[in-house]
């Protein structure tokens, strides 16, 4: 018994002390002062800089509110476009300290890439975009369709899937980059343009007439879009993690950024553990009390985000569908802060 306890003891240090020796990430990102965020080359509201450079969009607002957080400053972070092929390699090489980049959250990409997934910022499915002159009006009516795809997604595994349970050929035709796939569907070099649902919405407005496009009714996946970080470093994924669902939790809670130092002055108790009057939960991420204070004030809660970037309130105008809040009909949702 005696032997089994040191052994124990003896992980149970060891275990400790890689952790602190890994814990290494938000003390590099507070030392260069500011943070590195991954993000996609221009994708309408998840994340699209506009004519001088200025980022925008749902992705951008996590690593916003992130770096809210961390500095009470938003503006601190360094936007890096990647490609579908690029982002994972550059997380993994430390070129980005944050993957925030309409990114599905699969098995094996939890598993094999040496990285997490933080949680989901937006679920979607994956769908198809046609021009409307094909007359076609479900995707089981594109037997012998030719079809653009981006490589290095999880699109192009779904799309084989789809068509050979459907009994249905095809001619795939990649290309290495978002934009390269849609200027080549505009062009007449496929049928087809498939991606994910809001892809197909953020993508339809870079077209020179949108309303000749339309996106047809099947969704064909489930794919939960989400933040990613490293493996190895417990305290940057909690932090990471935790400013996604302080967002959540504050639309539950009524928290907007109209509201907040208001609210901030409640006496009740949920309210007051969110705001750092009770409890030490910012501490215990490595920022200060008011973390939420600062997050809800740079970007606002989960639902103005969503509305302001891909909602009611953008171009897009896409529904809230899945994303709303468990308690309105949707499946967002987050655990407490307590």
């Amino acid at each position: 018994m005696k032997r089994v306890s040191l052994v124990f003891t003896l992980a149970l240090a060891a275990g400790l002390s890689t952790g602190a020796a890994t814990a290494q990430t938000l003390k590099t990102v507070k030392d260069r002062g500011t943070l590195s965020c991954g993000v996609s080359q221009g994708l309408p509201g998840f994340s699209s800089p506009d004519d001088k450079g200025n980022w925008t969009g749902l992705d951008v607002d996590i690593c916003r509110a992130l770096a809210a957080a961390i500095f009470d400053d938003p503006t601190k972070v360094k936007f890096v476009p990647l490609s579908a092929k690029d982002r994972f390699t550059a997380l993994q090489s430390g070129e980005i300290d944050v993957l925030s980049r309409n990114t599905t959250w699969t098995l094996s990409r939890d598993t094999s890439l040496g990285a997490n997934f933080t949680g989901v910022t937006y679920y979607d499915g994956q769908g198809f975009m046609v021009k409307k002159s094909l007359k076609v009006n479900s995707a089981l009516e594109l037997n012998s369709a030719s079809v653009c795809v981006q490589t290095g997604t999880t699109t192009e595994q779904n799309l084989a899937d789809y068509f050979k349970s459907n009994n249905m050929k095809y001619e795939v035709i990649a290309f290495s980059s978002n934009d390269e796939a849609v200027k080549a569907y505009e062009s007449g070099r496929c049928d087809v343009f498939t991606t994910d649902v809001s892809g197909l919405y953020a993508n339809r407005l870079k077209l020179s007439n949108p309303a000749d496009h339309a996106v047809l009714p099947e969704v064909i996946s489930k794919e939960p879009l989400g933040p990613m970080v490293r493996h190895g470093d417990d305290q940057w994924f909690d932090l990471v993690k935790w400013v996604l669902f302080a967002m959540v939790d504050a639309e539950d809670l009524g928290i907007t950024q109209k509201n907040v130092d208001e609210m901030a002055k409640s006496d009740k108790p949920e309210l007051k553990r969110v705001f750092g009057s009770d409890g030490n939960f910012g501490e215990s991420l490595g920022v200060t009390k008011d973390w939420v204070s600062r997050i809800i004030k740079a970007v606002g809660n989960y639902g103005e985000s969503f509305d302001r970037n891909v909602g009611a309130g953008s171009n897009l105008g896409i529904a809230r569908g899945l994303n709303q809040l468990w308690s309105k009909g949707g499946i967002q949702y987050a655990p407490p802060i307590r």
